[in-house]
């Protein structure tokens, strides 16, 4: 296990000046999972990456198709791994870019227990169940590391079937705002915005009125 023994949860963020800041996209690799809700952490980060212009390379060594911002110790990342076995892309990027803190790690996943269209940054916390996030805790050995929930809304009586199918027409206007937030998300804490800062300008339970 990668231990962090550090860190203290939401209150504290060490300073990341000298370090590589690696953005994590959770989701399931393959075209036939594009455009489902479990695969919103990869989107968001495909937004940032069209953004600057750049193109995922995928890195078999590394489990992992990568962006490396130039430049910068900027990395974007969405593991090659299915969603359970995303902590294994993790410790190999971990000893890679000799990650020294679980604070320079922005996990970015879907989320059924937020409303469509909602944003959840914080510091540390619990899997809430999430496949994906339960991998990457085992690989850290901790739960302390910055993460954004994107809000894919509730499952019903069926999780994997919600997680797994297309959004709907209707829905998909929702989603591309959510994206477009959480993609300039990530670039702030990429380049240097706090958590806290973070939370008071993306966290919301339901889209922004008006978009």
């Amino acid at each position: 296990m990668i231990s962090d023994p550090n860190n203290e949860g939401d209150a504290v963020e060490e300073s990341l000046d000298s370090g590589h800041r690696i953005l994590f996209g959770l989701g399931n690799p393959g075209a036939e999972y594009a455009s489902t809700p479990h695969n919103v952490g990869f989107e968001a980060l495909d937004l940032y990456a069209t953004r600057l212009q750049l193109e995922f390379e995928l890195q078999p060594q590394l489990s992992s198709a990568i962006v490396e911002v130039p430049d910068s110790k900027i990395v974007l990342v969405k593991p090659t791994t299915f969603m359970n076995l995303a902590g294994v892309a993790l410790r190999k990027l971990w000893h890679h870019y000799g990650i020294e803190s679980a604070h320079q790690i922005f996990m970015l996943c879907d989320d059924f227990h937020l409303p469509l269209g909602g944003i959840r940054i914080r510091g540390a916390g619990a899997t809430g169940g999430h496949n994906g996030l339960a991998s990457i805790e085992d690989a850290l050995g901790c739960n302390e590391y910055p993460r954004m929930r994107l809000g894919i809304g509730g499952p019903g009586d069926d999780s994997v079937k919600h997680v797994l199918s297309k959004f709907s027409s209707a829905e998909q206007k929702v989603v591309d705002d959510l994206l477009i937030n959480a993609s300039c998300a990530a670039e702030d804490w990429a380049t240097g915005k706090s958590i806290v800062d973070l939370q008071a300008q993306y966290n919301r339970r339901k889209p922004q009125a008006g978009s």
